[in-house]
């Protein structure tokens, strides 16, 4: 770092602003929460009120201290911090884990819960991603004025919450004690924030209303409470800039980086190095301009230096493509250093296992919110990748089905999606499943995969024996002998060339030498069809006139393998095996 930086950083503040994700189920009021304590609308003016993409919020400390009276005045020497960048994130884990080097980039973060609605399951996801990355969180009950006969009568939540009439205080006490048996599910147990004492041990719930601002000043003291008792250590200012790439934007012959800087001091004109997803060699990019983001706004404003924790925007020299989620640290001269921290960094995210499906991301917070999500499950992943399924990617999962677990012939798309030339090679015996829920993507996966498996263990055992019933349609006899040519219909299972017949009886009438629709000779024939059979070495008119229905024959052993996984068979072929079963006694 230059005599430059470190001088300009001692001028500057020592402890950088806490950075908060705001974070949760969609619809549950995040925005809402951060329009209200900045006196903004940005919520009304989102697409069906939901937020599509991730922005900031800088609150400086002046603004923390009106709205936290307890500041005010000779007490505000008792507010250290110099205010706090908040993250407005849509409700997918994508955003949520955003991460730098050695665990989560949030200092703290609040989980907005609509109190009247509960844990959703990205809520779920979203809690489970916070206590992988160790990030501490409170949760911001949500929604209090929805509560049934509900009335703003004081500022203090507590006071409020006890003046309320005694069946609204029923009302809201159910809500919450199921909210914390809820949360307890899930290993975590809490506490009304005014009743804990120790925040080591319990998740701190705060109730408020975004609509009316009840709670807000409560959220906001414990926001600077927990940062100055907690987090100290942590905001120490470091003298080396460092950042997050969130989003790329590019126009003709420029990029445009939306940024977070998380430590440090960045100045126009410096140089970066942006890590590389390929762990090639980092990109190395002069900054043309830089721009910050503006106190309680969303507008930038170009500047000559910024200090962390800041959102910026930064014009970048270099045309080279940058992947969104890519650290970046001032650039000087280092290169092999500042590679070996990238790669290792990288390495330990993107290694993945000797078999298993393909993953592609929109980023690299995807990416990772997605690995983390998918080994829970227990899933194998055997590549990974960030930008659009491409032919590639195909072509890998299309290898896996010649492979011991063709199940795992799927490509899993976070935000992630078939570019043209992908799905114009797309095999249909390969599964893409794509979304922007990472909860729903692995739903689906695992239930395709169980599927697969059970198709598969299926093929398996009907390939020693064929579950079937068909009964001879006599109106329809095409040939007496060499072979018996005559219709039928598939009553149960599926029938295929070469499978032995037997009656009702158990007595044995022939193979099945072939099988005909209409013109056309085909492979098998399924429940419901009606189709004409060849049945070498028999006469109709002696042996099968007079009877009415047969069977696919199948020994003892068959027949056990079939019955202990019958899980796998449809209810047709479970009532043909089952009168096999009688007509063979076993």
């Amino acid at each position: 770092m230059t005599n430059e930086h470190n001088n300009q950083n001692e001028e500057k503040e020592k402890i950088r602003r806490p950075i908060v994700t705001v974070a949760g189920h969609v619809d549950h009021g995040k925005t809402s929460l951060l329009d209200k304590m900045r006196g903004t609308s940005v919520a009304s003016g989102e697409a069906g009120g939901i937020t599509q993409k991730i922005s900031f919020t800088l609150m400086p400390r002046e603004k923390i201290i009106e709205n936290c009276p307890a500041f005010a005045g000779k007490n505000d020497v008792l507010l250290e911090i110099p205010g706090f960048l908040f993250i407005d994130t849509p409700g997918h884990a994508a955003f949520t884990n955003l991460r730098k080097r050695g665990g989560g980039l949030a200092d703290l973060a609040i989980l907005v819960v609509d109190i009247n609605e509960g844990i959703k399951p990205q809520t779920a996801e979203v809690i489970q991603l916070f206590k992988t990355n160790k990030t501490p969180f409170i949760i911001a009950l949500n929604k209090v004025d929805n509560v049934s006969g509900w009335r703003k009568q004081n500022d203090d939540m507590k006071k409020n919450i006890e003046s309320q009439a005694q069946h609204t205080k029923i009302a809201f006490e159910e809500k919450l004690y199921t909210f914390m048996a809820s949360l307890s599910s899930h290993g975590l147990e809490s506490e009304l924030y005014y009743n804990l004492s120790d925040f080591t041990k319990k998740v701190a719930l705060v109730p408020i209303s975004a609509k009316t601002g009840e709670g807000i000043t409560g959220l906001l003291m414990m926001l600077c409470g927990l940062s100055q008792k907690f987090l100290k250590g942590n905001l120490k200012l470091g003298n080396r800039p460092k950042g997050i790439i969130l989003e790329i934007k590019k126009e003709k012959t420029l990029q445009y980086a939306e940024t977070i800087l998380y430590d440090g001091l960045i100045k126009a004109n410096d140089e970066i190095a942006i890590a590389n997803f390929s762990l090639g060699k980092p990109i190395i990019s002069r900054i043309r301009t830089l721009e910050e983001i503006q106190p309680l706004s969303n507008k930038y404003k170009p500047v000559k230096e910024a200090q962390a924790s800041t959102g910026l925007r930064m014009q970048l020299i270099e045309k080279a493509d940058v992947v969104p989620g890519m650290p970046f640290l001032i650039y000087e001269n280092n290169l092999e250093e500042i590679s070996k921290e990238f790669n290792k960094e990288l390495t330990e995210i993107i290694t993945t296992d000797a078999e298993g499906i393909i993953l592609k991301a929109e980023s690299l917070g995807s990416l990772e919110a997605a690995l983390t999500l998918l080994r829970q499950a227990n899933v194998k992943i055997l590549k990974t990748g960030i930008g659009s399924i491409n032919k590639g990617d195909v072509i890998s999962a299309r290898a896996n089905l010649e492979g011991e677990n063709p199940e795992n012939s799927v490509i899993l798309g976070f935000n992630s999606y078939l570019d043209p030339e992908a799905k114009e090679t797309l095999p249909v015996n390969v599964k893409v499943i794509s979304g922007e829920v990472i909860y729903r993507l692995i739903d689906e996966l695992i239930k395709w995969q169980e599927e697969r498996r059970s198709e598969m263990l299926k093929e398996k055992l009907l390939e020693l024996s064929s579950i079937a019933k068909v009964e001879i349609l006599h109106k329809y006899v095409f040939r007496n002998s060499n072979p018996a040519i005559f219709g039928v219909k598939i009553l149960g299972g599926k029938i295929k060339p070469n499978i032995k017949l037997i009656d009702e009886k158990g007595q044995e009438v022939g193979r099945i030498k072939g099988i005909q629709e209409g013109k056309e000779t085909i492979k098998e024939a399924k429940e419901g069809m009606e189709i004409a059979i060849s049945v070498s070495g028999q006469n109709y008119e002696r042996h099968i006139k007079t009877l009415r229905y047969l069977y696919a024959d199948m020994g003892p052993k068959q027949y056990r393998q079939l019955k202990e996984n019958k899980e796998i068979l449809t209810d047709g072929e479970k009532r043909v095996l089952q009168e096999i079963s009688v007509i063979k006694n076993f």
